[in-house]
């Protein structure tokens, strides 16, 4: 699905000589790198604070925490995502309310989002799935309207943009994550989270390192989460670049949809390829909806070419998941969408004759169906 490898000989020159450094000062904990990369992340992002964290799930938890989310509380969100975005919510004993999708975004529907407020919602967690912005404005006004917190999930959407401003940025904290294969990804786990709020900053800080504001003295029971110095030394060295790997990986997805406009799926929506919407994707993933998933998968795992289903299992259908809902949910897009959907590979190296070739079986799946 991406090829890690071709981004890394890119950049050896400078990854290298960095990791070298880390290894020769032998600081690996909270040491300059990780300052200074939270203050360039804050920098690119345009918020007031960064700060580093483990992974992309813990900077979710941190955000639930510093908001101060906890049982009897309700946070509304999607089913159609990775686990850890409800992981959070159920970490700290609130109750996950799930919205179903639109069906041209694959993210939380606005249109139904109001209708699942109760007098115990404390927070929206929307989250910008494969890289293309939620509605973030729709967002903002139902939670002004209603008082609530917003946590943006901001895992697959580095750099992605609505009306100028950076996702993460639009909503009380903005989490991401720099799993390896994410857009700005490193070479193990790492996580973030952003806020222009200081108070907000100060707990997630607190969260992140055992509850404590001074070392060895602890003001409430924290959390082992920090981003080691190798991660934010390798973050330093890729995010210079990260405008630039994300506009390869429109590319790729632009050269997708023209190449299969004429095929009989549902492509994702193109917004942001044509510089007529103030929506600016990164596809961190490609993903298209299918009647003829098992045969396509069929055909390139042949051709020995990697596909994904992201995800086959709505949340709210997950077993895991059910005891912590307080009543059904009803999402039969998200449902209809998980029997369907394909993610094909993108990364920004990805040559043209490679996406190419990837038509073709996609092509011959269909027209043998």
């Amino acid at each position: 699905m991406v090829d890690l490898r071709q981004q890394y000989l890119s950049l050896q020159p400078q990854i290298d000589a960095t990791l070298q450094q880390v290894l020769e000062q032998t600081h690996f904990i909270m040491g300059a790198n990780v300052k200074a990369f939270e203050e360039e992340a804050a920098a690119y992002l345009g918020c007031d604070h960064a700060i580093g964290c483990a992974n992309g799930t813990d900077a979710l938890h941190l955000a639930m925490l510093a908001l101060g989310i906890g049982p009897g509380d309700e946070v509304i969100t999607t089913p159609f995502t990775f686990i850890a975005t409800v992981e959070a919510i159920a970490y700290v004993g609130a109750t996950p309310v799930f919205v179903d999708i639109d069906p041209s975004t694959y993210n939380i529907d606005i249109n139904a989002l109001e209708d699942a407020i109760t007098d115990k919602t404390k927070a929206l967690l929307p989250v910008h799935l494969f890289g293309l912005p939620t509605d973030m404005a729709a967002i903002q006004a139902i939670a002004k309207n209603h008082q609530l917190r917003i946590v943006e999930d901001c895992a697959q959407s580095f750099g992605a943009t609505v009306g100028g401003k950076q996702t993460g940025t639009m909503g009380d904290i903005g989490c991401f994550s720099f799993f390896p294969s994410k857009n700005l990804g490193a070479y193990g786990d790492g996580g973030m989270v952003c806020t222009n709020d200081a108070d907000l900053a100060e707990k997630c800080r607190m969260y992140r390192s055992h509850g404590s504001k001074v070392r060895y003295h602890h003001d409430v029971i924290g959390y082992n989460s920090r981003l080691d110095e190798m991660q934010a030394a390798v973050l330093r060295q890729k995010l210079p670049h990260i405008d630039r790997f994300n506009e390869e990986r429109r590319r790729v997805a632009k050269h997708y949809c023209e190449a299969m406009a004429s095929l009989p799926i549902q492509l994702p929506l193109q917004a942001g390829l044509d510089d007529q919407t103030e929506s600016v994707p990164v596809f961190h993933q490609f993903t298209l909806l299918t009647d003829q998933r098992a045969a396509i998968q069929k055909a390139l795992s042949e051709e020995q070419i990697a596909s994904a289903i992201y995800y086959p299992i709505p949340l709210h259908k997950q077993k895991a998941i059910r005891g912590q809902m307080s009543g059904d949910a009803h999402c039969p897009i998200s449902e209809d969408y998980s029997e369907r959907c394909l993610s094909l590979p993108i990364y920004p190296e990805l040559p043209g004759e490679s996406i190419d070739r990837i038509v073709s079986v996609v092509k011959g799946a269909l027209s043998a169906s």
